[in-house]
């Protein structure tokens, strides 16, 4: 599916070539921080089908849980999230911020990952399941 998308300002502007299969809700607690909300929608997308059209965004580099340190894209303008991947060089999983994609209505989740931190007053989302962690990586 081709999308394209931009932060609130229009600063950053970009397009990719995603699977609408691979879209998810994360409830853990750096999502719930770094989204100012009670979870975070994202859309994975490789590196190389993602292309910045616009703008240069700036990184914030946070350590999870795991000790594994993901790199937080934003517009330094309106500091609107954009994605998050691995640091360093080479192919890469973007996790795409479903509010920056203009056909975010087009991308329903498939799953919700980390639900035990979910907020207790959230309630059930019908017709999207749930896992309490972190899924395994494919193929483990």
């Amino acid at each position: 599916m081709h999308i394209d998308g931009s932060c609130h300002c229009g600063a950053i502007t970009f397009e990719a070539e995603l699977d609408p299969a691979k879209v998810a809700i994360c409830h853990c607690e750096d999502c719930q921080r770094l989204s100012g909300s009670a979870f975070r929608t994202v859309a994975m997308v490789g590196s190389g089908d993602f292309t910045l059209l616009s703008g240069t965004p700036k990184d914030y580099i946070k350590v999870a849980e795991s000790g594994n340190e993901r790199v937080q894209a934003f517009c330094g303008d309106c500091g609107s999230p954009l994605y998050a991947t691995a640091p360093g060089d080479g192919p890469k999983v973007l996790g795409l911020r479903a509010g920056v994609i203009n056909q975010r209505a087009d991308l329903v989740p498939g799953v919700q990952i980390w639900h035990d931190k979910a907020l207790g007053w959230l309630g059930d989302l019908p017709g999207i399941p749930a896992i309490p962690g972190q899924p395994p990586a494919p193929g483990k």
